[in-house]
């Protein structure tokens, strides 16, 4: 499994949501990218109902989660925690889990846009959208011949800066962690938790019942 960095790009001064994603998307088939269908991931937030919490255990937020790269699993996370991968049928599970942990509906996150494959790197840019409103920008870059992902992180840095100059990120927290071990779908998932909870706190957006 390819190793994969995810990151947000800022939103250009004078420039919508949209408008950065068209100029990124521009500057990638200039290089001769070119376009490779559509992806989506979103991100739902659960927390642990008020019968658990009122016994004095520590309420905490898991978020189930989806990738179109993936069509056939489903991702729970907890934060600093465990990734759960499970069958797409997770989502009838947790229906039934509500005594449990209830889904924040209001907190619902995603990011969709269009892939784009150079080389041997494929590129998603992605618009994140909480409700009806663009929220920011996700970029995931993937190395497809590598699965170690610390052999690849110089060859990643060095092509995403080719078309995001000073928003170049540095080394995913997944890739510190995983030394010289092979990288897991799992490992996409959390960079993109951290994201999405990173868009959410700048938004300041608060989600009734969790904080």
């Amino acid at each position: 499994f390819p190793p994969r960095s995810v990151t947000q790009v800022p939103v250009l001064e004078g420039k919508s949501v949209q408008q950065t994603v068209e100029m990124l998307s521009k500057k990638l088939e200039l290089l001769g990218a070119e376009k490779h269908g559509a992806f989506g991931v979103d991100c739902e937030t659960y927390h642990t109902a008020a019968a658990i919490s009122s016994q004095g255990q520590t309420g905490k937020l898991m978020y189930v989660m989806h990738n179109s790269e993936y069509p056939l699993s489903c991702f729970a996370l907890f934060e600093n925690g465990p990734c759960l991968i499970a069958d797409a049928n997770f989502d009838t599970l947790m229906v039934k889990l509500k005594g449990f942990f209830q889904n924040a509906k209001a907190n619902k996150i995603e990011s969709r846009g269009t892939r784009y494959q150079y080389c041997d790197f494929l590129v998603k840019v992605g618009t994140v959208t909480m409700g009806p409103s663009a929220r920011g920008i996700s970029v995931e870059v993937e190395y497809c011949p590598c699965v170690i992902a610390n052999d690849c992180w110089n060859l990643l840095m060095e092509f995403m800066q080719s078309f995001m100059g000073s928003h170049t990120p540095s080394i995913p927290s997944v890739f510190g962690t995983k030394h010289d071990s092979i990288y897991s779908p799992a490992d996409t998932m959390v960079q993109y938790m951290e994201l999405f909870n990173k868009i959410r706190k700048q938004q300041q957006v608060p989600v009734a019942g969790i904080r």
